[in-house]
Order: structure tokens, then sequence, then C-alpha cells
């Protein structure tokens, strides 16, 4: 919903847009507020950029909310395309869902008020920045982006053309989590001195990644998908169905490994609760290890401390369980992810959490109130146009700290960076790894 007026015009005009673009008009009967439904003045439609597990995963989250309508899916593989339309066909009882492989094709359609990018991490920054400027508000997987200097520019270009954009950092919406960090920011534990990050690497696919220290057989490309436009600005490198579909996430020319994976939703918590969604750490050391030999070559038993101005540290490593753990002067509280079960040290902090939950409102000076859901909070923020919990530059600085760990790792010392200006300082070959070199005609203009 771009305007009051875009959307009461839109049966208007959709037939004239659609057709100078080469798609017909698709909105079926029941998106024009009959039969009870949501009126199409209230209705968000919405295209899908990305339809493996996660992406058919959020598809059949958000079409459960009456006031969104799905009309185009896209996927450089067409049998992800194919399952992700018939689920929304399915949904609305027609077969009016269009499918593509170009992402550009979907933002070029003028009925489109908002997409969902759930691709791997390399393809967040292009997709969101295209859809900010094509005018679409963005509901973008985590982490944001695969770089610090993507980050940037999908701040920029959401900031440039007005958009809404959410990040799935969705841990951050919930009640138990929300209300620690209100409690936390206003002084319940006393000063805030160690915010510590366990991203524990013992789950399944972390001991399949780990143990394949070979390079899989040659194989054919799979019918139907374009693996060129999956690699996009990355490097050639041959096809293996290993190195695509989910497991990207372990090479991190797609992804950073376990530090980005879960560390967008732990260490995006620890930044909430801390207040400093807005800034960064000005010193960093981490160290990990690498697989030898195969595809892979994300971080693992990784340790790393991370300072900010104030003297506050982050301070991680691959302990159990996985969660947050803030420590102040006067006691302890912890997050566990994924869940938000609390813990701490004096159990009566957490006594009030019910009557919060019911309320939303406290005595706090320092309010951070419930979220209605992440992709409600979104669905919300595109009509309002006021911030989502999780914005551009809230998921931009969560990723970037994730990735100025594995910067450290990989350069091996440790670094110290300006926040703000966004540099390392005195280190050419550190800010060298701030943007990655993007494969023509790829470029973050």
């Amino acid at each position: 919903m771009k305007t009051r007026f875009t959307r009461r015009q839109f049966l208007k005009v959709t037939a004239v847009s659609a057709g100078a673009i080469g798609f017909p008009s698709i909105i079926p009967s029941s998106a024009l507020g009959q039969n009870g439904t949501v009126s199409p003045s209230e209705r968000i439609v919405m295209g899908w950029i990305g339809t493996g597990g996660q992406g058919r995963g959020l598809l059949s989250r958000f079409m459960g909310e009456k006031d969104v309508q799905v009309v185009a899916i896209c996927d450089v593989d067409k049998k992800h395309g194919a399952l992700a339309t018939s689920l929304v066909n399915k949904k609305y009882g027609n077969e009016d869902c269009i499918a593509c492989q170009d992402f550009r094709e979907l933002l070029a359609r003028k009925d489109i008020d908002a997409v969902t990018i759930a691709t791997p991490d390399h393809w967040h920054a292009l997709a969101s920045i295209a859809a900010a400027k094509a005018g679409k508000d963005i509901y973008c997987e985590k982490p944001l982006v695969n770089s610090i200097g993507e980050g940037r520019a999908v701040c920029n270009a959401v900031k440039a053309n007005n958009r809404v954009l959410q990040t799935g950092s969705h841990e951050r919406s919930g009640d138990n989590a929300r209300f620690a960090c209100e409690l936390l920011r206003n002084g319940r534990i006393g000063q805030l001195r160690t915010v510590r990050i366990n991203l524990p690497c013992t789950d399944g696919h972390h001991k399949r990644v780990r143990a394949m220290t070979e390079l899989p057989p040659p194989q054919e490309m799979p019918e139907g998908f374009d693996y060129d436009f999956w690699l996009g600005h990355t490097p050639k490198v041959p096809y293996y169905k290993e190195r695509c579909h989910f497991s990207w996430r372990f090479i991190l020319a797609h992804g950073g490994g376990e530090m980005t994976d879960r560390g967008a939703h732990v260490i995006d918590l620890g930044q909430l609760g801390a207040g400093v969604d807005d800034t960064g750490p000005v010193e960093i050391e981490a160290t990990g290890v690498q697989n030898k030999g195969g595809l892979y070559d994300a971080f693992w038993d990784y340790k790393f401390v991370n300072t900010w101005a104030g003297g506050l540290k982050l301070i991680g490593s691959t302990a159990e369980p996985r969660g947050v753990k803030f420590e102040g002067d006067e006691g302890w509280i912890f997050i566990h992810v994924h869940g938000a079960r609390l813990e701490a040290s004096n159990p009566s902090w957490l006594e009030d959490l019910k009557v919060w939950k019911e309320k939303g409102v406290t005595s706090h000076k320092i309010q951070l109130g419930r979220s209605p859901g992440h992709h409600r909070n979104f669905l919300d923020s595109v009509k309002s146009r006021k911030q989502p919990v999780a914005h551009a530059e809230v998921g931009h600085r969560t990723a970037s700290v994730c990735h100025l760990n594995n910067i450290a790792m990989k350069l091996g010392r440790k670094l110290k960076w300006d926040p703000k200006a966004e540099k390392f300082i005195g280190d050419d070959e550190a800010n060298g790894l701030v943007t990655p070199k993007m494969r023509n005609p790829w470029t973050l203009g």
C-alpha cells in the first residue's frame, strides 16, 4: 500500500499496467472485498522472491493474514517455484499465481505492494535494493545481508525510496524476549557489563557439513535450475547439489556459517537488550577453524570478544545452551533461543511477565512494548509507514557484528572498527573485505 490512491485506483489500472509489462490481471474476486474478505483498499498485494523451505514457510505464514494477497512467485529453481505456486493457488482456490525465475520480472509488476525475500544470503542485498527502487516494501530474511557494505547500501536504498523493511530476526518480536530486554534497559541487573553469546554447533546439519572434507563427485545440472543466476554476483564455480539449497550457508561467498545463521538471532537479542541497535563495536577479536578441503569454508569452534566504546563486551563461543546472557553489577538474565525461555539470577524479576503480556505497558521509563508478531508488525508498518521492530538499520547493525567476527577470524588478528564511518582503522586489507567484489553484470549500484 504505497498510497491510498494507488490501492483505491488499483482495479481501474491493473489491466493497463499489467498488460504493459506482459502480465495479465490476476487479482481474483476473493480479493475484492466480497464474501466478508478484506476490501481492496486495505489489502496488501505481495510477491515472493525465493521459495525454498524458509520461503515456503513464510509464504504459509503470511497467507494466514486476512489482508494479504499473494500474486507472484520467483525462484531460480522451477521445482521450488512450482511447489510455492501450488500452495498459493490452493489457498485462494484458483490458478492465478504467476511464477518466474528472474526477480526483476516480479518487481516490474505495478500491482505488487510488498515482497518477501528468502533467497540465499548473497542475494539479499541486490534483491532488496532492486525492490526498494521499484517502490516495494520488503520483508527480508535474516541475516539482512552477506557483507557490511551491502548492508549500508540496503539502508540507503530503503531510506532514499521511503520504503518499509523488516529483517526476519523474529526472536526480537517474542513476548519473553521483549520483556527481558525492557528489564535490562531499565537497569534491573544494574550496570550491564557483559553480553555472552552462546552459538553451539552440535546440530545434525553442522556435523554433516563438518564431516565433508572432500569435493563430491562431478554432477549434472538438474533440469529447471538456473545455476548461473543462483550464483549471481559470486564467482563462477562448478555445480554441486551440496553447494545449493540450505548448505550454501556454510560457504562464505553465499552465507556466513553459524555466525550469521543463528548469530543473526542471538546477537540480535544482545543488540536489543544492550540498546546498541544503531552502532557497533570498536574492537574485534575472534578465532575459529575452517574445514580442510571440501566445499565448506565457514568458521567453527569460534571464540570472539567485541568491545563497545563504553567498555561493554560481547563475548561469544560455541557453548551450550543456545542463547544470550546479560551480566550486570547486580545479577544476570538469560534468554534461550529458540523459544525465549527466561532465566534470571533473581527469579522474582520475571514474576511480572504474565501481567506484561496482558497489558504490554509497565511503569518503566524505557518502554519496548509488545509486538503483534513479527510478520503482523511488518504488515501493520506497511499500512502505517512507521518503522517495524527490525527495520533496515537494525538488521544491518546486527549483521555487521557477525561479519566483523568473520573478517577477524579470516585475518587472524585484532581489528579496530569505526562504527560511524563503518571502516576499519589503519587496515587496508580488512577494509577490502567490507564489500565483496561482484561478478558482472551485478553491482550494488
